[in-house]
Order: structure tokens, then sequence, then C-alpha cells
């Protein structure tokens, strides 16, 4: 199937042309028809498959068809998590729409709102905007949404993760109810199933792969260390393959600038993109590294989703996120639109669990690999099996008794381990008489010593009347005698 049986229309048709592109992938092809019959919409699909294109051709289209934009008005609002992908977003609209007589603009903080609000005097038939941005700008009153027609959120649920929630409650009371939503999700949890049926009128579901899946397009590789060692490893890696351009991903931002001022000591053109960069700063980093003026752009999750850079052949995950779902994100910057890629992670003894959770939702265990010279001392355990429940506390069943599962047959059981001779006790608990804890175990109290020739009795009916009785028989006749002549010890 083309993008002209899709019964795009030739401005459309024109400019994907003129990028390169002929056929349209599995999502595009369910998502255009949807959105052209101006259903609502509820998609998933592996990142860099693509989804941008499903929800911005057909909009286009239906946008140059159907009227014109007022002064302040909005008629199609696209909501994003991050500056980078609001900008990746616009980006496409204008690439899409290079021969449609529309009007696009971006809003996100960070940098100066005024611009913004002259971009929106004039009215905007497409609007790309962080939910925080824009209520500054509902709140000044710089637009309306008298006019608007469609409603698209991508990546909702990076928008919930990132805290957007009450943000984004806010900007729905805004919008008019009659309108048109399209969803975008990468994962589906309980929250984004809930605001789905909140906002979505007899949705048309889309799942072009499997949620939570990898390109199949991307080598992936782990390669075990330790975590002081990983700098040096990155650098032997760099220099021993001939990486000419890589993303490199680490969990905080101070990680990245620590990384970043290593790799430019040793003279490689390295920059960083955090939450702490000027929005700016941020674009400069990107479109450098676009350029290959940058060699290495370090980054952290801020930049997991949003960046799209053509032809990107390698992602490195200097640390594991703490998110696992955002390992597939990490990794599908590169791989995009059917091209091959390769993500290789380095992992130490602490990020085990992390590993195997990604290693859950990514349904296969990944291949490990050690450089020589820089092997872990701390090795990482095995993800390939589970876990070993650990066993209750108390009694252990022996390996040699008898299983439990045929019947009749318990199981043996190991004594427990005896008591210190003596057995500690409370401050408060004054020492009983007979020497023992009374709250110790019968069976664990230390044996008394009996003397020589004195009765014992073993137990049992009547054991108490001929303990009596032997006692009695022991004791001396009365009046017999002075009770000096008695054996020292005897009783009284």
């Amino acid at each position: 199937m083309t993008f002209a049986a899709l019964k795009l229309i030739d401005p459309l048709l024109r400019a994907l042309q003129e990028l390169g592109y002929d056929d349209p992938t599995p999502v595009q092809r369910q998502a255009i028809h949807a959105v052209l019959a101006g259903r609502d919409l509820m998609a998933a699909a592996q990142t860099g498959t693509g989804k941008t294109a499903g929800f911005a051709l057909p909009l286009l289209q239906r946008l140059t068809m159907e009227g014109v934009v007022a002064p302040l008005g909005v008629r199609c609002l696209v909501l994003a998590p991050t500056r980078e992908l609001a900008e990746q977003v616009y980006t496409s609209f204008r690439k899409y729409g290079a021969h449609v007589p529309l009007r696009f603009a971006v809003a996100y903080g960070g940098v100066p709102i005024e611009p913004q609000i002259a971009r929106l005097k004039k009215g905007l038939d497409v609007l790309v905007a962080t939910p925080g941005r824009l209520l500054d700008l509902l709140r000044q009153g710089a637009l309306t949404f008298a006019q608007l027609q469609t409603l698209v959120l991508d990546e909702a649920d990076r928008m919930l993760d990132l805290g957007f929630a009450a943000d984004l409650d806010a900007v729905f009371a805004a919008l008019p109810p009659q309108r048109q939503t399209l969803l975008f999700s990468a994962t589906f949890p309980a929250s984004i199933r809930t605001l789905a049926g909140q906002l979505l009128r007899d949705p048309v579901s889309v799942q072009a792969s499997p949620a939570n899946a990898a390109a199949r397009t991307v080598r992936q590789l782990v390669i075990t260390t330790d975590k002081k060692s990983k700098p040096d490893l990155f650098l032997h890696l760099l220099r021993e393959r001939g990486w000419n351009q890589v993303l490199v991903f680490a969990k905080t931002r101070k990680g990245v600038d620590q990384l970043v001022g290593v790799l430019q000591q040793e003279g490689v053109r390295a920059d960083a993109i955090h939450g702490d960069k000027p929005q700016p700063a941020r674009l400069r980093a990107l479109e450098r590294f676009k350029a290959r003026d940058v060699q290495v752009l370090v980054a952290t999750d801020v930049a997991a989703r949003g960046l799209d850079i053509q032809g990107l052949p390698l992602v490195v995950n200097h640390d594991l996120p703490t998110v696992a779902e955002d390992f597939v994100h990490r990794i599908g910057r590169t791989g995009r639109a059917g091209a091959a890629g390769e993500a290789i992670s380095l992992v130490c003894a602490d990020e085990v669990e992390l590993l195997r959770a990604i290693e859950a939702v990514i349904r296969q265990v990944l291949p490990r690999e050690e450089i020589p010279g820089f092997e872990a001392a701390h090795r990482v355990p095995s993800t390939g099996t589970p876990a070993r429940a650990a066993q209750p506390a108390g009694r252990k069943v022996s390996s040699k008794s008898a299983p439990a599962s045929k019947p009749g047959v318990k199981p043996v059981l190991k004594p427990m381990p005896k008591p210190p001779t003596k057995p500690a006790f409370a401050p408060s608990t004054p020492r009983p008489a007979g020497g023992f804890d009374p709250a110790t175990p019968e069976r664990a109290r230390p044996p008394k010593r009996v003397p020589q020739g004195a009765v014992v009795v073993a137990g049992g009916r009547g054991a108490k009347s001929a303990a009596k009785a032997a006692a009695k028989s022991a004791l001396p006749a009365p009046n017999k005698g002075p009770t000096r002549g008695r054996k020292k010890g005897s009783p009284a």
C-alpha cells in the first residue's frame, strides 16, 4: 500500500515524496484512515514506527479542507510531555505541511513567553505545547479554544509519569466537549485506560506492535563491569570500536555532567542535555549532534522520548533507567523506520534488579559480554533463571525427608538449636527460682544434675503421688536423734 492509496491530497503526497517516504508503516495505515473519518483514536506502537505522521498527515488534510482559523484561535492542539518531543512534533508538522497554507507554532517553558504570545495573535491551525506553558498562555488570555476541532495527547503515559495529571485536568476543563480526541501512548497502564475512558468516545483502537517491544532491527548487548570502571570502559569502547556518533544515557543530571567532563578532558567532542540546561542550550546541543559537530551526546531520560536523529547508529546506556519501560524508549532512538541500530548497556552488580525488570518488560534475556581488563570484580548475577524463594524462618525441612506430597508421610524436622547455657534476662525481669527462664521451652532447658541414689520420676499416671511417697520415706523418723547428726544437704 502507498500513501496515495490512503487518499491523501496532492500537497501532502508531494511533501512525502520530497522527504523520501514511499510506503506507510502499519500504525500509519491504521491511524490515517480513522483520523480522516473523524473518529476518536487510542493507539499504541513501539517507538520509531512513524506514529507522528499517523496523526499529523490526516489532521493537516482535514485542516486544509475545513475552514480558516480566527485570531487567538487554535484548531488543533497537540500536548507533549517534554520540550524535545514538542519541538520534534512541531518540526514534523512543518515538514509534512510544507505545501499547505496553514500556521503552526510550538510553546514550552524555559524560553521567553512573549514570542509565543505574538504567534498566537493571528490564530494557529496547529499548536504543539507542553501542559505547563499552555496553562500560562491560557491564564494570560493569549488564546481561546472556541474553534478547537482536535486534541492530540502524544506520549500520554509519560505525561502522567512526570506529574502532569493536575495540569491536564485544568486543560481539559477549558476545552469544548465536542471534539475529536487522539490518544497515543507507548504503554497502557490502568491510569491511561481510565483517562481514555473519560476523554474518548467510541474510539478506534490501534495496536501496531506488542507493547514495550524494542524494534527487531536493534541489536542489544549487555557489557558487565564495575560501577567505577564505566567511564574508562566507555572511552575504551569509543576508541577501540571507532564510534563516530553515539547517544549516551545516564541516570542523573550530575552523572551526565561528570561523564561529559571526563570525555572533554580526553579530547572527545561531547555535549549534554538534561533538565538543568536552558532550552536554547539543549536545542543547540542537539543540532550540533545531528550535524556531527558533536561526537557524543550525553542525556538523561528527558531525551528518551522526542529525539528523532536520522540514521543514529548507536545508543549506550551508561546507567540503566529506574523505570524499565524507559529502556525501550531510550534504545528506540536508534533502529528507527526499519534501519539497523545497536544498543549497548554497561551494567554493574548494583543494577541487576533493574536489568531483571527490563528483561521482564521486553520479554527476553539480553546477551552478555565482558571486555578484557574491565571485568567486574563484583560479579553481576545471572538473570536468566528466577530467583529461588527464601525459606521461612524457624524449622527447616531436611533435604533427606520424604516428600510432603505423599499421603501419610511427615517431613523430618531438624531440632531447633539449643539456647546458651546462661540465658539472658531483661533487666526488669527478676531471675526466677531454679536458674532458668520459665519462657524457655522444656526441651531447650539445660538438664539438671541428679544426686546419686535419688529417685527420678519419669512421669505418667500417679507419678506425683509416687514422688511424694519416695520423699517421705527418705525422711528420718521424728524425734529419733539430734538434728546435728543429719547428713549435710538432707531435707530438714
